[in-house]
C-alpha cells in the first residue's frame, strides 16, 4: 500500500527540481539549493509524521502535526505581506542589493538571461553573458 500526501509530493518535487538544477548547471550556488533540498527534507518528514499519526490514529503526532503545519502557516503569510507591503521602490533597492552582495547568482543570472548588470553594463567588468 502506498499512500502518499500531497505535502510529500511537494516535498519530494522540492528537492528533485533542486538536484536537477544543480545537476545541469543552471544554478551554481550550493547555499541556495541547500536551503531548498533542506526545506523540502523537513516539509517530507513533516507529511510523514503527519501520515503516521493519521494511519495509526495517533494524536499526539496529530497534535504535533497540525501545530508545526500552523506554525509554517504563519511564516508563509507574514512572508507574503512583508512582500506585498514593499513598494516598486523598495523591491528595486532590495534587488539591487541582493545583486551587488551575491557574486555566484549574479553570474548565474546573467549566463542563464544573456544580460550584462543590473540596470547599467560596465564595460570593464566581465560579464557571464
Amino acid at each position: 500500500l502506498c499512500v502518499f500526501s500531497s505535502l510529500q509530493l511537494v516535498s519530494l518535487l522540492l528537492i528533485g527540481i533542486a538536484a536537477w538544477g544543480i545537476g545541469f548547471g543552471l544554478i551554481s550556488s550550493f547555499r541556495v539549493v541547500g536551503v531548498v533540498i533542506a526545506v523540502g527534507v523537513f516539509l517530507f518528514f513533516i507529511a510523514l509524521v503527519g501520515l503516521i499519526g493519521a494511519v495509526k490514529h495517533h494524536q499526539v503526532l496529530l497534535f504535533f502535526y497540525m501545530i508545526i503545519l500552523l506554525l509554517v502557516f504563519i511564516v508563509q503569510f507574514s512572508v507574503s505581506c512583508a512582500c506585498l507591503a514593499l513598494n516598486e521602490e523598495q523591491q528595486s533597492e532590495l534587488l539591487e542589493v541582493g545583486w551587488s552582495n551575491t557574486n555566484s547568482a549574479r553570474t548565474d543570472i546573467e549566463r542563464n538571461l544573456n544580460c550584462c548588470g543590473f540596470r547599467v553594463f560596465y564595460a570593464n567588468e566581465t560579464c557571464a553573458a
